[in-house]
């Protein structure tokens, strides 16, 4: 089996998993259960599990290509992404004494091995030339909006949890339409990093994200809706004014 049919099978797994995390909602965060098995420190866990995709992409990039090019410059769009998840987003969460399950922390280093992988592949053997400058512009343009606002409203439940003992209702930016604009942030982005890189890794990172972050958003919004009974009605989960 080539890497091309291992990404679709990648991507079939991401579909069949969908349905199953709309049902199940993963145990960290709003969501913590002691039922999940052993736990660690969460900033611990966050940084073991998004570590291998900040490295896992640019080594087998440079293993794999044969000549360096301008498709360097996703990888760099790439480790711009994930050195804030991995390094500056741990750093700031505050986030004492709350647990993360190893079962979970384990699942997500599994997974950020196999998509660093399957990008850093496709990143290094798809020709740079191929790509449209249309492409690259317009999916550059999306990738910055989109960590543009999972920065910024991540940013926003930073301030909430240094300045507040308990969970209170979020607001300002793109919190006053969903309940998850960080996540609905990290969907654009790697929209656009497909549509700049026009490659089956990067759409089958998408797939993944969208099957992930959409139960995950559905979940918080009930959440939020079941703990305060003054939430804001007309706010979507992850999708203003859709979903």
């Amino acid at each position: 089996m080539g890497i091309t049919e291992i990404t679709y099978l990648w991507i079939i797994i991401a579909l069949i998993i969908f349905p199953i995390n709309l049902i199940y909602k993963a145990p960290y965060g709003k969501h913590s259960t002691k039922k999940w098995g052993k736990t660690i420190d969460n900033k611990t866990g966050w940084v073991l599990m998004e570590f291998p995709a900040l490295i896992t992409c640019p080594l087998i990039y440079y293993i794999v290509v044969e000549e360096i090019s301008l498709s360097i410059g996703f990888i760099f769009i790439w480790i711009t992404h994930y050195f804030n998840r991995t390094i500056i987003y741990p750093l700031k969460i505050k986030t004492k004494g709350k647990k993360i399950p190893v079962a979970i922390v384990a699942s997500a280093f599994f997974f950020n091995v196999i998509n660093g992988i399957l990008n850093g592949y496709f990143i290094a053997t798809i020709p740079f030339e191929s790509i449209s400058f249309t492409c690259i512009l317009i999916g550059f343009i999306i990738f910055i909006i989109g960590l543009f606002i999972n920065i910024f409203s991540d940013n926003i439940l930073i301030k909430l949890r240094t300045n507040q003992k308990g969970y209170v209702i979020p607001k300002g930016g793109l919190f006053n339409y969903v309940s998850c604009p960080n996540f609905f942030g990290e969907i654009i982005e790697w929209l656009g990093f497909a549509i700049m890189t026009l490659n089956l890794g990067s759409i089958s990172f998408l797939i993944w994200t969208i099957c992930n972050l959409i139960p995950r958003s559905k979940a918080h919004h009930k959440w939020y809706n079941e703990n305060f009974e003054n939430y804001p009605s007309k706010r979507k989960a992850v999708i203003p004014y859709l979903l």
